[in-house]
């Protein structure tokens, strides 16, 4: 494809509502504290992520699972709302997948996620499969079985379709998945339980919180975004909004994926909330073009 067309993004991970509580401080085992604020976003990697890459301009598809409650409903809307494709996306019985997460006063958070839905996405579909053949880009996370994510990242690979991975939440992966990734997606702490694993991934992306990110490229390239100074209010959502960036731009090439994504990234930590807080195309580019 053309390094400037918007990609297209086939994005395999969770949707869940956000069960948000705002709160001076996070509590101590044990303690009960008072809360200022409640309020329930649609969230989960996957559905962030995807929304992420749309606000930047990918053009992007959604394979997940929802249940049949309320929740459901508004989860389906709002990816839709969204400009994203949800005809493939799977409505089973039960409820949908929630995150439970606290913010503290400094925009810190704790979060217990459910899996819900999330955790029938099994043996991917024939036209599942087809989507993910078709798509430039694959991008997963670890919030739905792994054998799932497993054999999807098998079959882009045989396909010729670039394989992102973003591995959230940190737990023991499949011992041939990482032979399937051409571009990983971390935090630090998630660099540090896979770096190991990860030596043969082509393009590694770290993340530094309020510091900013690192690119390691297999021709032994190294780039660094620095830490961009904003009014962080909530840092719920951030990684998803950098990740989804990062995608969206990919094609461009890394140091143009690595500023966009850098910036989109910074900017979602300045509004509560996961998806509420995912900037758009035009804040991005307002945002470098004053830098």
């Amino acid at each position: 494809m053309n390094r400037c067309e918007a990609p297209t993004v086939v994005v395999l991970g969770s949707v869940n509502m956000d069960l948000v509580t705002s709160t001076d401080r996070r509590p101590a085992p044990g303690e009960t504290v008072l809360g200022s604020g409640f309020a329930t976003v649609p969230g989960g990697k996957g559905a962030n992520q995807a929304i992420a890459a749309a606000r930047s301009g990918a053009r992007v598809r959604f394979l997940g699972a929802i249940g049949d409650d309320a929740f459901g409903t508004e989860l389906a809307s709002t990816l839709s709302a969204a400009g994203i494709d949800i005809s493939l996306l799977r409505r089973v019985d039960g409820p949908s997948g929630i995150a439970s997460i606290v913010v503290d006063g400094a925009g810190e958070n704790s979060i217990i996620v459910v899996a819900g839905a999330n955790g029938r996405m099994t043996e991917l579909t024939p036209a599942e499969l087809a989507a993910i053949a078709d798509a430039d880009i694959l991008l997963c996370q670890l919030e739905i079985p792994l054998d799932t994510v497993t054999t999807a990242t098998r079959h882009a690979r045989a396909s010729n379709t670039v394989v992102a991975l973003n591995p959230s939440p940190v737990r023991p992966l499949p011992a041939d998945l990482w032979a399937h990734v051409d571009l990983a997606v971390v935090n630090s702490l998630e660099y540090e339980h896979y770096s190991a694993e990860m030596t043969e991934v082509a393009h590694v992306v770290r993340t530094l919180g309020g510091a900013g990110a690192v690119y390691r490229g297999s021709d032994g390239t190294e780039l660094s975004a620095a830490g961009l100074p904003v009014d962080v209010v909530d840092t719920t959502g951030a990684g998803d909004a950098f990740t989804g960036g990062l995608i969206a731009t990919w094609t461009q090439g890394a140091p143009t994926a690595l500023t966009w994504a850098n910036t989109a990234g910074a900017l979602a930590t300045t509004t509560l909330g996961a998806s509420s807080s995912l900037p758009d195309h035009a804040r991005i580019a307002a945002m470098i073009a004053t830098r």
